[in-house]
């Protein structure tokens, strides 16, 4: 086991340098216009596949980073770069963590590579959880999987909301009910694999912010897939879902779902997105409140102004801290007994908006102008509050597990 540490070691900080210099260097000019056409930015991916930072081999030693430090770090540099390029960049993430937690040795190697492609044929994948009816209540979730066990095929039905690179991914992680009488815990996660007709795009989503990540519905119509394209196996799942009744009969102890386990594995990288994020912001705002000069000195020289930037830093720090704290329980193997990866969520969330909107008030009227990034940072951070769990279900998760108690 690794000690827990702040400090990192020579590698990780090349690592750190190198992505720093690619998200100055490649994502920032690009930015302002991707957010204005509010597109995927296929050529920044590329460019990041033609460097080694798009690629599985780069999340795989990131993922398996010992010091967990490895996802957190590379996630706040990304982001500090531009929260919606980023987020193409890192979004196919989210459905090989979906892999990785659910599926077997063979579906993890069949599949991640798939998702990412190479190079010269970039290829995006999609995790499918959220529903028009079924947000952070993922009990309501309506999209069935139903097994033809004549064919030894899945037929999936059913139409998910909010995927990131929903209808335009090679490979859709799907997540969907198996057993309606067990509510969440007869869930189950499939791969639906490229050009699987049934399969298609519906709304795609125009954004407050993120906008250079693509967020649509996605439309499952008598979609069949593969038996193994069930993660984990159908023998895995019948004995998860016996086990499931045998404590539903006895009022028993909760069960872990699909989603869930999907959503408890990235609520860290998502805080470390919001701390790349909000360090952005306070970095603009420390720098233009140091050369801009009102009845001739600095602004900075007022106390309202620096003692705002002094806590901007205090709160991006203190994010970070949980965030790092969070990552390194996690490979680990250290439970989570206060629920340290929803408060690591909960707070870098928290700090983005907070401090954003900090950054853009030091700024006045050019804050609020698009001439300055602030005005995007702004409204990118919003969405951290609110994917992958928002922060009343992230409050919610912490008051259950301090408690003990079933909170509503």
């Amino acid at each position: 086991m690794a000690e827990f540490t702040m400090e990192l070691n020579e590698e990780q900080r090349e690592v750190r340098d190198w992505l720093h210099g690619f998200a100055a260097d490649v994502i920032r000019p690009a930015a302002a216009e991707w957010d204005e056409r509010e597109e995927t930015p296929w050529p920044v991916i590329q460019e990041a596949a033609k460097v080694g930072i798009y690629s599985l081999d780069f999340y795989a030693q990131q993922y398996f980073d010992p010091t967990g430090l490895g996802i957190p770090m590379a996630m706040e540099e990304l982001f500090w770069g531009d929260a919606g390029i980023a987020l193409s960049i890192v979004g196919t993430g989210l459905a090989a963590v979906g892999v990785l937690a659910n599926g077997t040795e063979e579906q993890i190697g069949t599949w991640i590579p798939q998702m990412y492609g190479d190079a010269g044929d970039v290829k995006v994948a999609a995790f499918c959880s959220s529903e028009p009816d079924a947000g952070s209540d993922v009990a309501s979730m309506r999209t069935r999987a139903v097994y033809d066990e004549a064919k030894d095929e899945w037929v999936l039905n059913g139409t998910k909301t909010w995927a990131t690179n929903g209808g335009i991914a090679n490979v859709h992680v799907v997540v969907a009910v198996v057993d309606a009488e067990l509510g969440s815990k007869g869930h189950a996660s499939f791969i639906v694999p490229p050009n699987t007709p049934g399969l298609s795009q519906g709304q795609k989503f125009k954004k407050h912010g993120i906008r250079a990540s693509h967020t649509a519905e996605v439309v499952l119509e008598d979609v069949r897939v593969p038996g193994s394209c069930l993660l984990g196996g159908k023998e895995k799942l019948d004995e998860r879902l016996a086990r499931a009744r045998e404590r539903a009969k006895a009022g028993g102890e909760r069960v872990k779902n699909a989603a869930m386990a999907t959503f408890e594995a990235s609520r860290p990288a998502v805080g470390a997105m919001a701390v790349g994020t909000a360090r952005a912001a306070y970095e603009v705002a420390l720098e233009y409140a140091k050369t801009r000069e009102q009845f001739g000195r600095p602004i900075i020289d007022n106390q309202g102004v620096a003692f705002q930037l002094a806590d901007m830093r205090t709160s991006v720090d203190a994010a970070r801290l949980l965030v790092w704290r969070a990552s390194w329980m996690a490979i680990n193997g250290k439970p989570f007994t206060a629920a340290e990866g929803s408060q690591s969520k909960l707070f870098a969330s928290e700090t983005a908006k907070k401090v954003t909107a900090q950054a853009l008030q030091i700024l006045g009227g050019n804050g609020y102008t698009r001439e300055y990034p602030v005005e995007r940072m702004h409204r990118d951070a919003a969405i951290y509050t609110i994917f992958e769990g928002t922060s009343e279900i992230q409050r919610l998760v912490i008051a259950r597990t301090v408690s003990g108690m079933s909170i509503r």
